[in-house]
């Protein structure tokens, strides 16, 4: 009988800590703490003082998907904590001149289209956006969290039904992450 156990350990960066309570992993850095549960049935996670190890009794295929997501689960903890995320949105007014303004953790848009009701949408703690013209920066520590914040500002003023192409009035994701959209 062969042994199908199999074993991942995942060095911690310069300058970060990781602990572990339960199935909750806490990664401090630079910048501040994130936390995120690796609750999965078949895998265990272990922290020593140098590296979190990630360990399969029986390394199947569905094992070995869920281990390499929690890989990327913590290496974007380790980016967080230590540099945090930044996603960038662009507001693009062609046919009606809409109005966008930050009020607090509130994001309001008047006149989307010619609307008479403006449109709102608040944002969770972890998670801080500013204003600079016609550029919308989200930044925080949680990539998720993060990224998520610029999903729901960029489908606050979807029109389904339209062509995107022809019809560009909106806010639009620009850049993910230090990436160009």
């Amino acid at each position: 009988m062969t042994d199908n156990s199999y074993k991942e350990t995942i060095p911690l960066p310069e300058g970060v800590s990781a602990s572990f309570d339960e199935s909750i992993v806490t990664v401090k850095g630079a910048k501040g703490e994130v936390s995120r549960s690796f609750l999965h049935p078949k895998i265990d996670v272990k922290v020593t003082a140098d590296a979190v190890e990630f360990s399969v009794k029986r390394y199947s295929k569905a094992e070995k998907k869920m281990l390499n997501t929690f890989i990327a689960h913590l290496s974007n903890m380790f980016k967080g904590s230590m540099e945090g995320h930044e996603y960038k949105l662009k507001i693009c007014s062609g046919h009606f001149p809409m109005n966008v303004s930050l009020k607090g953790n509130e994001l309001e848009v008047k006149n989307f289209i010619g609307e008479a009701v403006p449109r709102k949408i608040a944002f969770k703690e972890g998670v801080e956006v500013k204003m600079d013209g016609d550029i919308i920066t989200v930044k925080g520590l949680d990539k998720e969290l993060t990224g998520q914040t610029a999903a729901s500002i960029e489908k606050l003023t979807r029109r389904n039904g339209f062509d995107r192409r022809i019809f560009q009035d909106g806010i639009y994701i620009i850049e993910k992450d230090g990436k160009t959209v």
